[in-house]
């Protein structure tokens, strides 16, 4: 099963982060935290100059099978794999 990512708010106290809203992340989850300054600082991503090139690459890629009718519905896509999963 797949779950959605979602942002978790919290504030340092005392030292120590403490979430603003509770979670049904399970015990001993362990997560990545980043200040939302160094994030922004280094402009939302930690992607290198080529990454970055290969993915303005891959989204005009994308753009353009858009643009020239070159799609799939994505319920259609979704049906199909969930027929492959199940054997069908």
């Amino acid at each position: 099963m797949v779950s959605t990512m979602r942002a978790l708010k919290a504030h340092v106290r005392g030292g120590r982060l403490l979430l603003d809203e509770p979670t049904d992340l399970p015990n001993g989850e362990v997560v990545e935290l980043v200040p939302l300054d160094e994030v922004l600082a280094s402009g939302g991503d930690y992607l290198d100059a080529e990454e970055r090139e290969r993915l303005h690459a891959s989204i005009d890629r994308g753009l353009a099978d858009v643009h020239a009718g070159r799609t799939t519905d994505a319920r259609q896509v979704m049906d199909e794999l969930r027929a492959r999963a199940s054997g069908r």
